[in-house]
């Protein structure tokens, strides 16, 4: 676990996320969940060593499995955003594999098993402030990786948790994106106001702002390059084409190679037949 800040913690030891505990007076406030059983149990030891308060919040991001298939496992009061809660409610209540592979981690961890969901309790829409200490914590919805993706921004150390809108030496997921959004979000994350923060990516830890606008530019060229694909007849076979330069520019290790092409050639296809075909859309969480 890594100190960034006064009160601010990360941890990036568990596969799938990026995970952050912020230590209050009156408690503790945790982002994210690591999706294996086993990762849980460790890192719930591991946060009974942090001074703070009684109470516990778990944040999540948005509604990715890789950071909420271990949130039961935490134990304590679950906070997402509104448009996070209705993809739980278009879930089953039980999680169980997929058999397309998404390119996700949490299809690496072995041993899932049967897996309840824990659908956040407490949601909001634009903003939320927490307030238990004199240091706020602030939960901002920035939609684009999903639409119920927020920050969680603590203005005081300056840093902000922003979970997928970038990652780092991996793939975006585009499954459920709003590419627009996603940019937007992006342009915001690059504004003035957070010139001198810490960011803290789900998918890589700390990342610069030369790591942003690289997201950016990346993203940029996937929107440009779909929406001149658009409703050929051969759409599909064109946005699969793209699939090996997108890969080449992110440079992955020999071990992720199979995974994240898998990742880009699901959530290209998912994107492109929400945006051009919605009627043979393939089903998504938040759809």
């Amino acid at each position: 676990m890594q100190l960034l800040a006064e009160h601010v913690y990360i941890e990036d030891q568990y596969a799938g996320v990026v995970l952050g505990a912020i230590t209050l007076n009156h408690g503790l406030i945790q982002i994210d969940a690591p999706p294996s059983p086993e990762d849980g149990r460790s890192w719930r030891a591991t946060l009974l060593s942090l001074n703070s308060g009684v109470e516990r919040f778990l944040v999540n991001l948005d509604s990715h499995p890789d950071r909420t298939l271990g949130v039961r496992a935490m134990d304590c009061t679950v906070v997402a955003h509104e448009k996070t809660a209705q993809a739980f409610r278009n879930r089953p209540n039980t999680f169980k594999s997929q058999a397309e592979e998404t390119g996700a981690d949490w299809e690496s961890v072995v041993g899932m098993g049967t897996i309840r969901w824990a659908p956040p309790e407490i949601t909001f829409t634009e903003q939320m402030v927490i307030q238990w200490s004199e240091i706020p914590v602030v939960l901002e919805h920035h939609p684009g990786p999903t639409s119920g993706a927020i920050w969680v921004v603590v203005p005081e150390s300056k840093v902000v948790f922003i979970g997928d809108l970038a990652v780092k030496r991996q793939p975006p997921f585009l499954a459920n994106a709003n590419l627009e959004d996603w940019l937007n979000s992006l342009d915001a994350l690059l504004a003035s106001d957070y010139r001198n923060y810490l960011l803290v990516s789900s998918r890589g830890g700390l990342v610069s702002h030369k790591d942003v606008e690289a997201q950016r530019g990346m993203l940029a060229e996937i929107h440009q390059k779909i929406e001149a694909i658009g409703k050929t007849p051969q759409g599909m076979e064109e946005v699969e084409a793209l699939i090996p330069g997108l890969v080449a520019a992110i440079k992955p290790p020999a071990e992720r190679l199979k995974q994240y092409t898998q990742r880009l050639r699901h959530g290209l296809r998912h994107y492109y037949l929400r945006r051009y075909h919605p009627a043979s859309s393939l089903e998504t969480d938040e759809e």
